[in-house]
């Protein structure tokens, strides 16, 4: 058995950047954001195998960047969905039937995510079937309703801001899609809340780090490039 999978999913259209260039192929220090993501699977032991799932009309650029890299972990290059829940799945149910017993679940567009998470995610993995990553929040959240007027202060101690990977056990997770799509389930936005959605199992919460930032608009890139400058090497 291949132990663990790590599907890299890359389906997003990057609008918010306001960049020509589609987003997982902006650079930071000179290598493509889907390079970097690639690598962190890449050069870790535990990883056995990536599935990267893309938007149709990056394929043969994706293509190109794993052939020029030398990547020899990237077994599949997958077209993504309409939402991500959609290419999650699709990535998910690529994967033969018991040939995974791990399946890590990662947004490319989170590329500094650290070796010591994957280490930890992986450890954890021997202990439960499903593997949230989130981190404390420094803020104080409230919720509203839709006149904008606010309705609760939930204590900030019990919550956290989720980041990517997520990681199951790979039987598990296959099942999640496979009923998600008998049941209709269309509106999850991540595969831990597909996981609660069903209570298909419990999940455990892996602290991820706040370096693991996700490249959503400009300045992201920005703090990007000055973590990988001013962080220790050792930390990715």
């Amino acid at each position: 058995m291949k132990k663990s999978l790590a599907i890299i999913l890359a389906g997003g259209s990057g609008s918010r950047m306001n960049h020509e260039t589609p987003k997982q192929f902006l650079k930071i220090n000179n290598k493509t954001i889907l390079q970097h993501s690639i690598e962190k699977f890449e050069n870790h032991p535990g990883i056995n195998r990536i599935f990267l799932v893309i938007h149709e009309e990056l394929l043969e650029k994706a293509e190109e960047t794993v052939r020029r890299s030398g990547y020899t972990k990237v077994e599949k290059i997958i077209k993504g969905g309409q939402t991500r829940q959609d290419s999650s799945r699709i990535g998910v149910i690529a994967a033969p039937p018991g040939e995974y017993e791990n399946i890590l679940i990662h947004d490319a567009a989170r590329p500094l995510v650290s070796k010591k998470i994957l280490d930890d995610i992986l450890e954890a993995l021997h202990h439960h079937q499903a593997v949230n990553l989130a981190v404390p929040s420094p803020d104080t959240i409230i919720r509203i309703d839709d006149r904008q007027l606010v309705t609760e202060v939930p204590d900030r101690e019990y919550l956290r801001r989720v980041q990517t990977p997520q990681a199951f056990k790979g039987d598990l997770i296959q099942k999640a899609h496979r009923m998600a799509l008998e049941k209709g389930i269309t509106n999850a936005t991540d595969d831990c809340s597909l996981i609660l959605k069903l209570n298909l199992a419990e999940i455990y919460v892996v602290e991820g780090s706040p370096l693991n930032i996700k490249i959503t608009y400009f300045f992201d890139l920005q703090m990007a490039e000055s973590i990988l400058t001013h962080t220790k090497h050792e930390f990715f």
